[in-house]
């Protein structure tokens, strides 16, 4: 008859599968955080900005609508301003704060401390996230010269229009330039050698984060190179490049073009109507 044997052993694994094993499931939990943590950047944050968005532009509204005045002591981390896009969509909109430290940032666009205010000789300059964070900034590359950028203060809406790219100057005014709402944008140009004061100021640039002159009244000159008075007003945005990383910025200059005051309950949409835009 057949004898009942017990099966063989099981060979215990190697160290060296061991250690495979080991290394594989440790790798498995670190994508896992790496995934969990660019959730939380890409959508948790927004939802979180989102509502400081909201609480910020409740507050700005009814600091208007008591007639506060803002200027000329602003509050860092308080909203004084909104910026609109209208390329972005005429829903597009957020509150600008006093600085650019990262909890301000968190609620939207931040008016870096030290420039030109709305609307004056100089350069208004404010940054913004790209991704996460509400990401106001994230299609900033999409701007084309000549669209605008609408600030909105206490008292007037700001109409700025982005500056001609490097590579339209040339032609400027045989070409783009003749369109209609280019009527009162310039290369800012005002010689054919070194092209000015304004000679490197153009709609787009990418630049490191070391190169902070992208901001100065004169972009990418000396603070003290013209004196406010001849100073052209500009708007200028930052915001980190490429997506996903800081390794660069990529700035947007734009000079001011219309002044409109916000008298007799004047609107963005109405305003939008009468730039052609709504």
């Amino acid at each position: 008859m057949a004898i009942l044997q017990a099966p063989p052993p099981k060979s215990s694994p190697g160290r060296g599968r061991k250690t495979v094993r080991t290394l594989g499931e440790l790798l498995i939990t670190a994508g896992l955080v790496i995934l969990l943590f660019v959730v939380y950047e890409l959508y948790v944050t927004d939802v979180f900005s989102a509502e400081k968005q909201a609480n910020a532009a409740s507050t700005l509204e009814g600091d208007w609508a008591k007639g506060r005045e803002l200027h000329p002591e602003l509050i860092d981390g308080q909203a004084f301003a909104k910026i609109y896009i209208p390329t972005f969509g005429a829903d597009y909109h957020f509150t600008i704060q006093q600085g650019t430290d990262e909890k301000s940032l968190e609620v939207g666009p931040g008016h870096y401390k030290g420039t030109a205010l709305p609307g004056e000789p100089g350069n208004f300059a404010v940054a913004g996230h790209r991704v996460g964070k509400g990401a106001p900034f994230n299609d900033l590359d999409l701007l084309s010269s000549c669209d605008a950028i609408v600030i909105e203060t206490q008292t007037d809406f700001f109409v700025y229009r982005v500056l001609p790219h490097a590579d339209e100057i040339a032609g400027w005014a045989t070409g783009k330039g003749r369109d209609p709402k280019c009527r009162r944008v310039s290369t800012l140009r005002t010689n054919a050698q070194d092209g000015g004061p304004y000679g490197q100021t153009v709609g787009r640039e990418v630049v490191t984060p070391d190169q902070v002159t992208v901001i100065a009244p004169v972009p990418h000159r000396a603070p003290d190179l013209l004196p406010p008075a001849q100073q052209v007003a500009l708007l200028t945005l930052t915001t980190c490049h490429p997506q996903f990383s800081d390794r660069q910025r990529l700035i947007v200059h734009a000079v001011l073009t219309n002044q409109y005051p916000k008298g007799n309950g004047a609107t963005y949409a109405q305003l939008l109507q009468a730039l052609g835009e709504g």
